[in-house]
């Protein structure tokens, strides 16, 4: 009894063709399979805690206060990322009156933990007499970016 692949001979000019062509493709596959599996197994194996991290927003009268506060923010690791949005349109009654202001809004990722000293950070160092800053918990995210969120913010 012999085990193991046929010879060349036994195999007829279709077979040998095949085993070939598959021989060859799962030799450029196997990288491919490889990086996609590990990935996959990456994504599979990380937990996340629901509401362990925040998305924050703070808008700005200007683009120099949203810099600062924002450079402010992630040196101090109260964030690990603040992204500046450009160009919105604030409509809001202050003082009994309808104002309408061109604005730039701060997009804050942090720990849900850091979110009461990021508030006291943009009171104190924000030109407007009431500074908005909202949270709002992560549900879901990808589990990659929410656990470097946690290695760049430590916990209060």
């Amino acid at each position: 009894m012999r085990i193991g692949l046929p010879s060349a001979e036994s195999l007829r000019g279709g077979s040998f063709k095949a085993l070939a062509l598959t021989s060859l493709l799962s030799v450029f596959m196997f990288q491919l399979l490889r990086t996609v599996g590990l990935r996959a197994f990456s994504m599979a194996s990380e937990t996340y805690t629901s509401g362990t991290h925040s998305a924050a927003f703070v808008s700005c009268p200007n683009d120099t206060v949203a810099k600062d506060l924002a450079r402010g923010i992630v040196e101090r690791k109260l964030a690990a990322c603040v992204n500046i949005v450009p160009g919105i349109k604030s409509i809001y009654e202050w003082q009994g009156k309808i104002e309408e202001d061109d604005e730039v809004l701060l997009m804050i990722k942090t720990r849900s933990s850091k979110v009461p000293a990021l508030a006291e950070y943009v009171r104190s160092n924000h030109p407007y007499e009431v500074a908005e800053v909202i949270s709002l918990p992560i549900d879901q995210g990808n589990p990659p970016y929410l656990k470097w969120i946690g290695e760049v913010v430590p916990e209060s």
